[in-house]
C-alpha cells in the first residue's frame, strides 16, 4: 500500500529517468507522482545572454519532457525562486510529499531547509536522497571520525566501503506506470530561453539530455584504456566529455563508477585512473560538505589556513589582467587557446581547466606591477 497518495519529484541536477534516487522513491511510495523543475532566477539572472549552460539545461529539458510524457507524465517547469515556487506548486497540486535529490552547496542547503519549513507548515512532507555521488557527507571518515583532508587516504577508505549496492542502480525507470500529469490549470509548460533572458543562437558544445550522455559514454568506453596516457593531450580525444552531464545528472554517477570499476578490476589501467578522477570529485563534495566555507561567494578563507596570507594584487593593473585572462588575450599561446575554446563553446579540456586556473593563481597574480604590467611580455 502506497505511503502517499499525490508525490512530487522536483528535478534539479538531476535530469534524467534512469537510475534516479528521488523518482524511485516517489514511484515506489506514491499511487501518483507528478514531476517539477525551477529555472532558479537567483541564478539565472546575473548570468550574460550567451551563457553556454542555460541551452544545454532547455535542450535536456525537453528531452526528460518527452520521457515522461511517453510514460504518461509531464514536467511542470516554473521560473522563478524555488524557495517560493515549490510550497506554491505543492500546494496548488495539493500534493503529500516532495521528493528530491540533495544538494551539497551551502547556499542549496539553507534553500532546502527553508523550503522544507515552509513545506511542513503546509503539512507536506519534504524527502531528499543521495543520488550526485557514491558517497558523501559522513559516509567516508577517518578512523577517528574526522573528515579527509588529503585524498589518497580518503580513496584508499573510499575503496574499503564501497559495496555492491553502493553502485547498484535505482529502478526508477521501471516504475513509471504511476505518474501523472498536471492537475487542470496549473501550468506546465517549458519557456523558451528567450523569455528567460538568453539567446537561442548558442546551441550546446555537447549533445544534451540522457540519449547526449549515453552517446558520450559509449564513445568513451572504447576509448577508456587509453585515458591514463590521452587525458593530458589537448590535442586529441582523450578525456569522456561527460563533466557536463555529471554536473546536470543527465547520466548516473552510479553507472560510470560500476563501468569503471568493473573494467579497473580486470586490469584496465585507463579505466583505474578515471575511476580515480570520479573519486576525486566525492572527495571534493565530501570537503564542500564538512567545510562549507569554502564554497561560500565572498568568504575568502582559505581551505588551508597558511594561504590566508597571501597578498594578492590589486588595481587596475590587476583588473586588467584579468580581463585578459577572461578573454583569451594574455600572450601565453596554451592559455589563450583555452579561454577561447570556453568563451566560444562552452566546453575547456579538462587539462587546459588546470592550465588556465593555475595560471590565473599562481602565476598571473604575480605579474602585475612595474615591469610585469604588460602580460604579453612575457611570452
Amino acid at each position: 500500500m502506497a505511503d502517499f497518495d499525490l508525490g512530487l519529484v522536483w528535478f534539479r541536477r538531476d535530469l534524467r529517468v534512469a537510475d534516479h534516487a528521488a523518482l524511485y522513491h516517489a514511484v515506489t511510495r506514491c499511487r501518483r507522482v507528478l514531476c517539477a523543475f525551477v529555472f532558479d532566477s537567483e541564478i539565472l539572472s546575473p548570468l550574460p545572454q550567451n551563457d553556454h549552460r542555460v541551452p544545454f539545461i532547455h535542450a535536456s529539458l525537453i528531452e526528460l519532457d518527452k520521457t515522461l510524457r511517453d510514460a504518461g507524465g509531464r514536467l511542470m517547469v516554473r521560473h522563478g525562486a524555488p524557495s517560493h515556487e515549490i510550497p506554491a506548486l505543492a500546494r496548488e497540486c495539493s500534493v503529500d510529499a516532495v521528493f528530491t535529490n540533495r544538494d551539497y552547496e551551502p547556499s542549496a542547503k539553507a534553500r532546502d531547509e527553508d523550503i522544507g519549513e515552509k513545506l511542513a507548515s503546509a503539512d507536506v512532507a519534504f524527502f531528499t536522497f543521495k543520488d550526485q555521488v557514491i558517497f558523501h557527507q559522513d559516509n567516508v571518515l577517518t578512523g577517528a571520525g574526522k573528515p579527509y583532508t588529503v585524498f589518497a587516504p580518503y580513496k584508499r577508505n573510499w575503496f574499503a566501503s564501497l559495496t555492491p549496492d553502493a553502485l547498484k542502480p535505482y529502478a526508477s525507470e521501471e516504475n513509471l506506470g504511476c505518474l501523472a500529469c498536471s492537475p487542470a490549470g496549473v501550468k506546465h509548460s517549458i519557456p523558451s530561453l528567450e523569455s528567460l533572458g538568453f539567446s537561442a543562437a548558442y546551441a550546446p558544445a555537447l549533445p544534451a539530455g540522457s540519449s547526449g550522455a549515453f552517446q558520450l559514454f559509449d564513445d568513451f568506453r572504447d576509448r577508456m584504456g587509453d585515458y591514463d596516457r590521452r587525458r593530458n593531450l589537448p590535442s586529441v580525444k582523450g578525456p569522456s566529455y561527460l563533466s557536463v552531464h555529471l554536473r546536470h545528472g543527465t547520466i548516473s554517477i552510479r553507472a560510470l563508477a560500476r563501468t569503471a570499476h568493473d573494467a579497473q578490476r580486470h586490469g584496465n589501467r585507463g579505466a583505474e585512473t578515471w575511476l580515480s578522477e570520479l573519486i576525486w570529485r566525492d572527495f571534493y563534495f565530501s570537503l564542500l560538505h564538512h567545510f562549507p566555507y569554502v564554497g561560500m561567494p565572498g568568504d575568502h578563507k582559505a581551505f588551508g589556513p597558511e594561504y590566508d596570507r597571501i597578498e594578492w594584487e590589486t588595481g587596475d593593473a590587476a583588473d586588467a589582467n584579468f580581463a585578459a585572462w577572461c578573454e583569451g588575450r594574455t600572450g601565453y599561446p596554451l592559455v589563450d587557446a583555452a579561454m577561447r575554446q570556453i568563451n566560444q563553446s562552452g566546453y575547456m579540456h579538462n587539462r587546459l581547466r588546470m592550465v588556465v586556473a593555475s595560471f590565473l593563481t599562481k602565476d598571473l597574480w604575480g605579474l602585475t606591477g612595474g615591469a610585469g604590467s604588460n602580460i604579453s611580455s612575457h611570452c
